[in-house]
């Protein structure tokens, strides 16, 4: 068995990949890339989250979730009535983004120009993918990682959508390419898929969670005020719009 990577991979998406049922609202599809390295996420990152959760929770079972910050529900429902606090959370929660040594790849997919451009497009969740899977391992080489064992953590969404999930990333590092272009050669690292529950409470899947909507925002509504991508700008070693 190789050498563990000196690098964990958080991975979480915003919006869905369907391209038959498209909402007008939200025709996009982001998949982002959260990557730390591990001595930096044992003594920077995981602290810094949970000392948020307890002074705001008083402990620690409660899951950083942006769905449920910007709706103020579940145990964010506080959010509505105290505004002071609300102002500080927010302030709190954007100076772990600003400290924590991460560093991002995404893909952002326009599923209504992805149709009109092709009359069988790719599935975009197999392009996001494939897209930052390339990046990665591109960045990776240059830490030095070759020949080490990498996990990539996604958070489980079903039995049935992991498995197609799964059988598309090992397709992927095992170099099957339908797209046209130069695949890599992924056999330089030993890439792994590890699928997990919200209920564990990774804390880099809250992180990668926090990411992927404000970077599907700013590609939909490049004008708009989006104070969490601003801050996502300062960690991103990559971004692809598609097509």
């Amino acid at each position: 068995m190789a050498e563990f990577s000196d690098y964990i991979v958080y991975v979480d998406e915003s919006g869905d990949h369907s391209l038959t049922s498209i909402d007008p609202d939200f025709p996009v599809f982001s998949l982002s890339f959260c990557i730390v390295k591990k001595d930096d996420y044992t003594r920077a990152v995981v602290p810094s989250v949970q000392a948020l959760k307890f002074k705001y929770w008083g402990h620690d079972a409660v899951v950083l979730h942006e769905h449920e910050i910007r709706k103020s529900k579940g145990d964010f429902t506080w959010l509505l009535t105290d505004r002071a606090r609300r102002k500080e959370f927010y302030e709190d929660l954007n100076q772990i983004m600003v400290d924590a040594p991460i560093t991002i790849i995404a893909s952002v997919i326009d599923k209504l120009k992805l149709t009109a451009r092709y009359p069988r497009p790719w599935n975009p969740y197999e392009l996001a993918l494939h897209f930052c899977m390339e990046r990665l391992l591109m960045f990776l080489t240059s830490m030095g990682q070759q020949g080490k064992r990498v996990h990539v953590v996604f958070e489980c969404r079903g039995k049935v959508e992991d498995a197609e999930l799964e059988l598309t990333f090992r397709r992927i590092v095992g170099g099957a390419n339908q797209w046209g272009w130069v695949s890599r050669d992924f056999s330089v690292m030993e890439f792994e898929p590890k699928f997990a529950k919200k209920s564990v409470n990774s804390t880099g899947l809250q992180l990668a969670d926090l990411t992927a909507r404000p970077i599907a925002i700013k590609t939909l509504r490049p004008e708009q005020p989006n104070r969490a991508y601003d801050v996502i700008l300062t960690k991103l070693g990559q971004i692809k719009e598609f097509p």
